[in-house]
């Protein structure tokens, strides 16, 4: 089956005028997301996830700079295939052909992305009536029905609150319906659930998934929560030092880990049945992006670093054809190195529980 491409990110790069000099925060991303599948990127703060997807939807802060790349988005208009190069729109076109409509995002806390003065019902139908000149009638009709698709109760009622009379989960699905309200093709959820209690999370993972295979949408997570990946993602993309790392599907990155820095981030993930009394941490601090990175950024934090890590960046070598790392243990002259045993027997024990849960 040929599968179709919705994003497709080349040679990305980005930095950032601060007063203490130019930041080189994204450095040559390349990233492929096809239709109806979900997509996670995961990494440290400020390895460069959400610069990445701000750039896709054209909202970059006023110090941020392009310096080289494309982001092609594919999209459909009365039944014609529509190809645009994001980088190439104006902050007009993105807006009014672009943000809302074809691309939506759900952002990290909805009390920040919610107009504390309108009431949800207003918020949810602005989009449709700005884009698409929906009649309010119309647009009302479905606010309330978005409203209970996302799970909200007593939805008519409800459209005349204001953000403040609802919970935090309420807010979120709020959130999740104005990012619905124009069909976009592309959802991007930016650490959509870090604000809720673990319950509460589960449940909008699990509606996302849910409107997703209803709408056949593409989902983007970003997060630095391997456990949310773990529920969610089709594929994996790991960013380090706004490169990506590693990629593959997500058994592969969850199963068969290859760079020394998602060994780091798969054994830091709290587990109960641990025999060590104390959580994992990463050594050393994220690289500074302000100096020039030389060979691998991640070498000064890699126990496993070879003489070449700090000379020469490492290409992405192909494990499989969905599988790519970029580290110099992959050469077929580096030295032997195998993950460390801690994280061996955890992902023994997770695919005794996979086998489990799949009996």
């Amino acid at each position: 089956m040929n599968k179709e491409k919705v994003l497709s990110i080349r040679d990305l790069s980005i930095s950032f005028k601060t007063s203490a000099g130019m930041v080189n925060a994204i450095r040559g991303v390349k990233l492929d997301l096809y239709r109806g599948e979900t997509l996670a990127i995961v990494g440290e703060s400020g390895s460069g996830k959400s610069v990445t997807m701000k750039a896709a939807m054209g909202i970059l802060s006023s110090n941020g700079e392009v310096n080289s790349g494309s982001i092609n988005f594919t999209y459909y208009r009365d039944n014609k295939k529509v190809e645009v190069d994001i980088l190439k729109l104006s902050k007009k076109e993105m807006r009014t052909r672009i943000n809302g409509k074809r691309i939506a995002m759900i952002f990290q806390d909805p009390m920040t992305s919610l107009n504390p003065t309108m009431t949800i019902g207003a918020q949810i139908m602005e989009g449709m009536i700005w884009h698409y000149k929906t009649p309010k009638r119309e647009a009302q009709k479905k606010a309330i029905e978005l409203l209970e698709l996302v799970g909200i109760t007593n939805a008519e009622k409800r459209m005349k609150n204001y953000p403040h009379q609802l919970s935090g989960g309420m807010r979120q699905r709020v959130v999740i319906a104005i990012a619905l309200a124009c069909n976009p093709d592309l959802l991007i959820c930016d650490e959509p659930t870090t604000a809720l209690d673990v319950t509460i999370q589960a449940k909008i993972l699990e509606l996302i998934k849910d409107l997703q295979r209803k709408l056949n949408i593409s989902v983007i997570y970003i997060t630095h929560d391997l456990g949310v990946v773990a529920k969610v993602a089709d594929y994996v993309a790991v960013m380090y030092a706004g490169k990506i790392v590693e990629k593959g599907n997500v058994d592969e990155i969850f199963y068969d880990p290859r760079h020394p820095y998602t060994w780091g981030l798969l054994s830091a993930m709290p587990d109960i049945d641990t025999t060590d009394d104390k959580l994992y941490t990463i050594p050393g601090t994220p690289a500074n992006l302000l100096n020039k990175v030389e060979g691998d950024a991640f070498s000064p934090r890699n126990i496993y670093a070879l003489n070449i890590d700090n000379r020469i960046e490492p290409p992405m070598f192909k494990i499989t054809d969905t599988h790519y790392a970029a580290t110099w243990l992959l050469h077929e002259n580096s030295p032997k190195v195998e993950m460390p045993e801690e994280l061996r027997s955890r992902i023994d024990r997770m695919l005794k529980e996979a086998y489990v849960d799949a009996k």
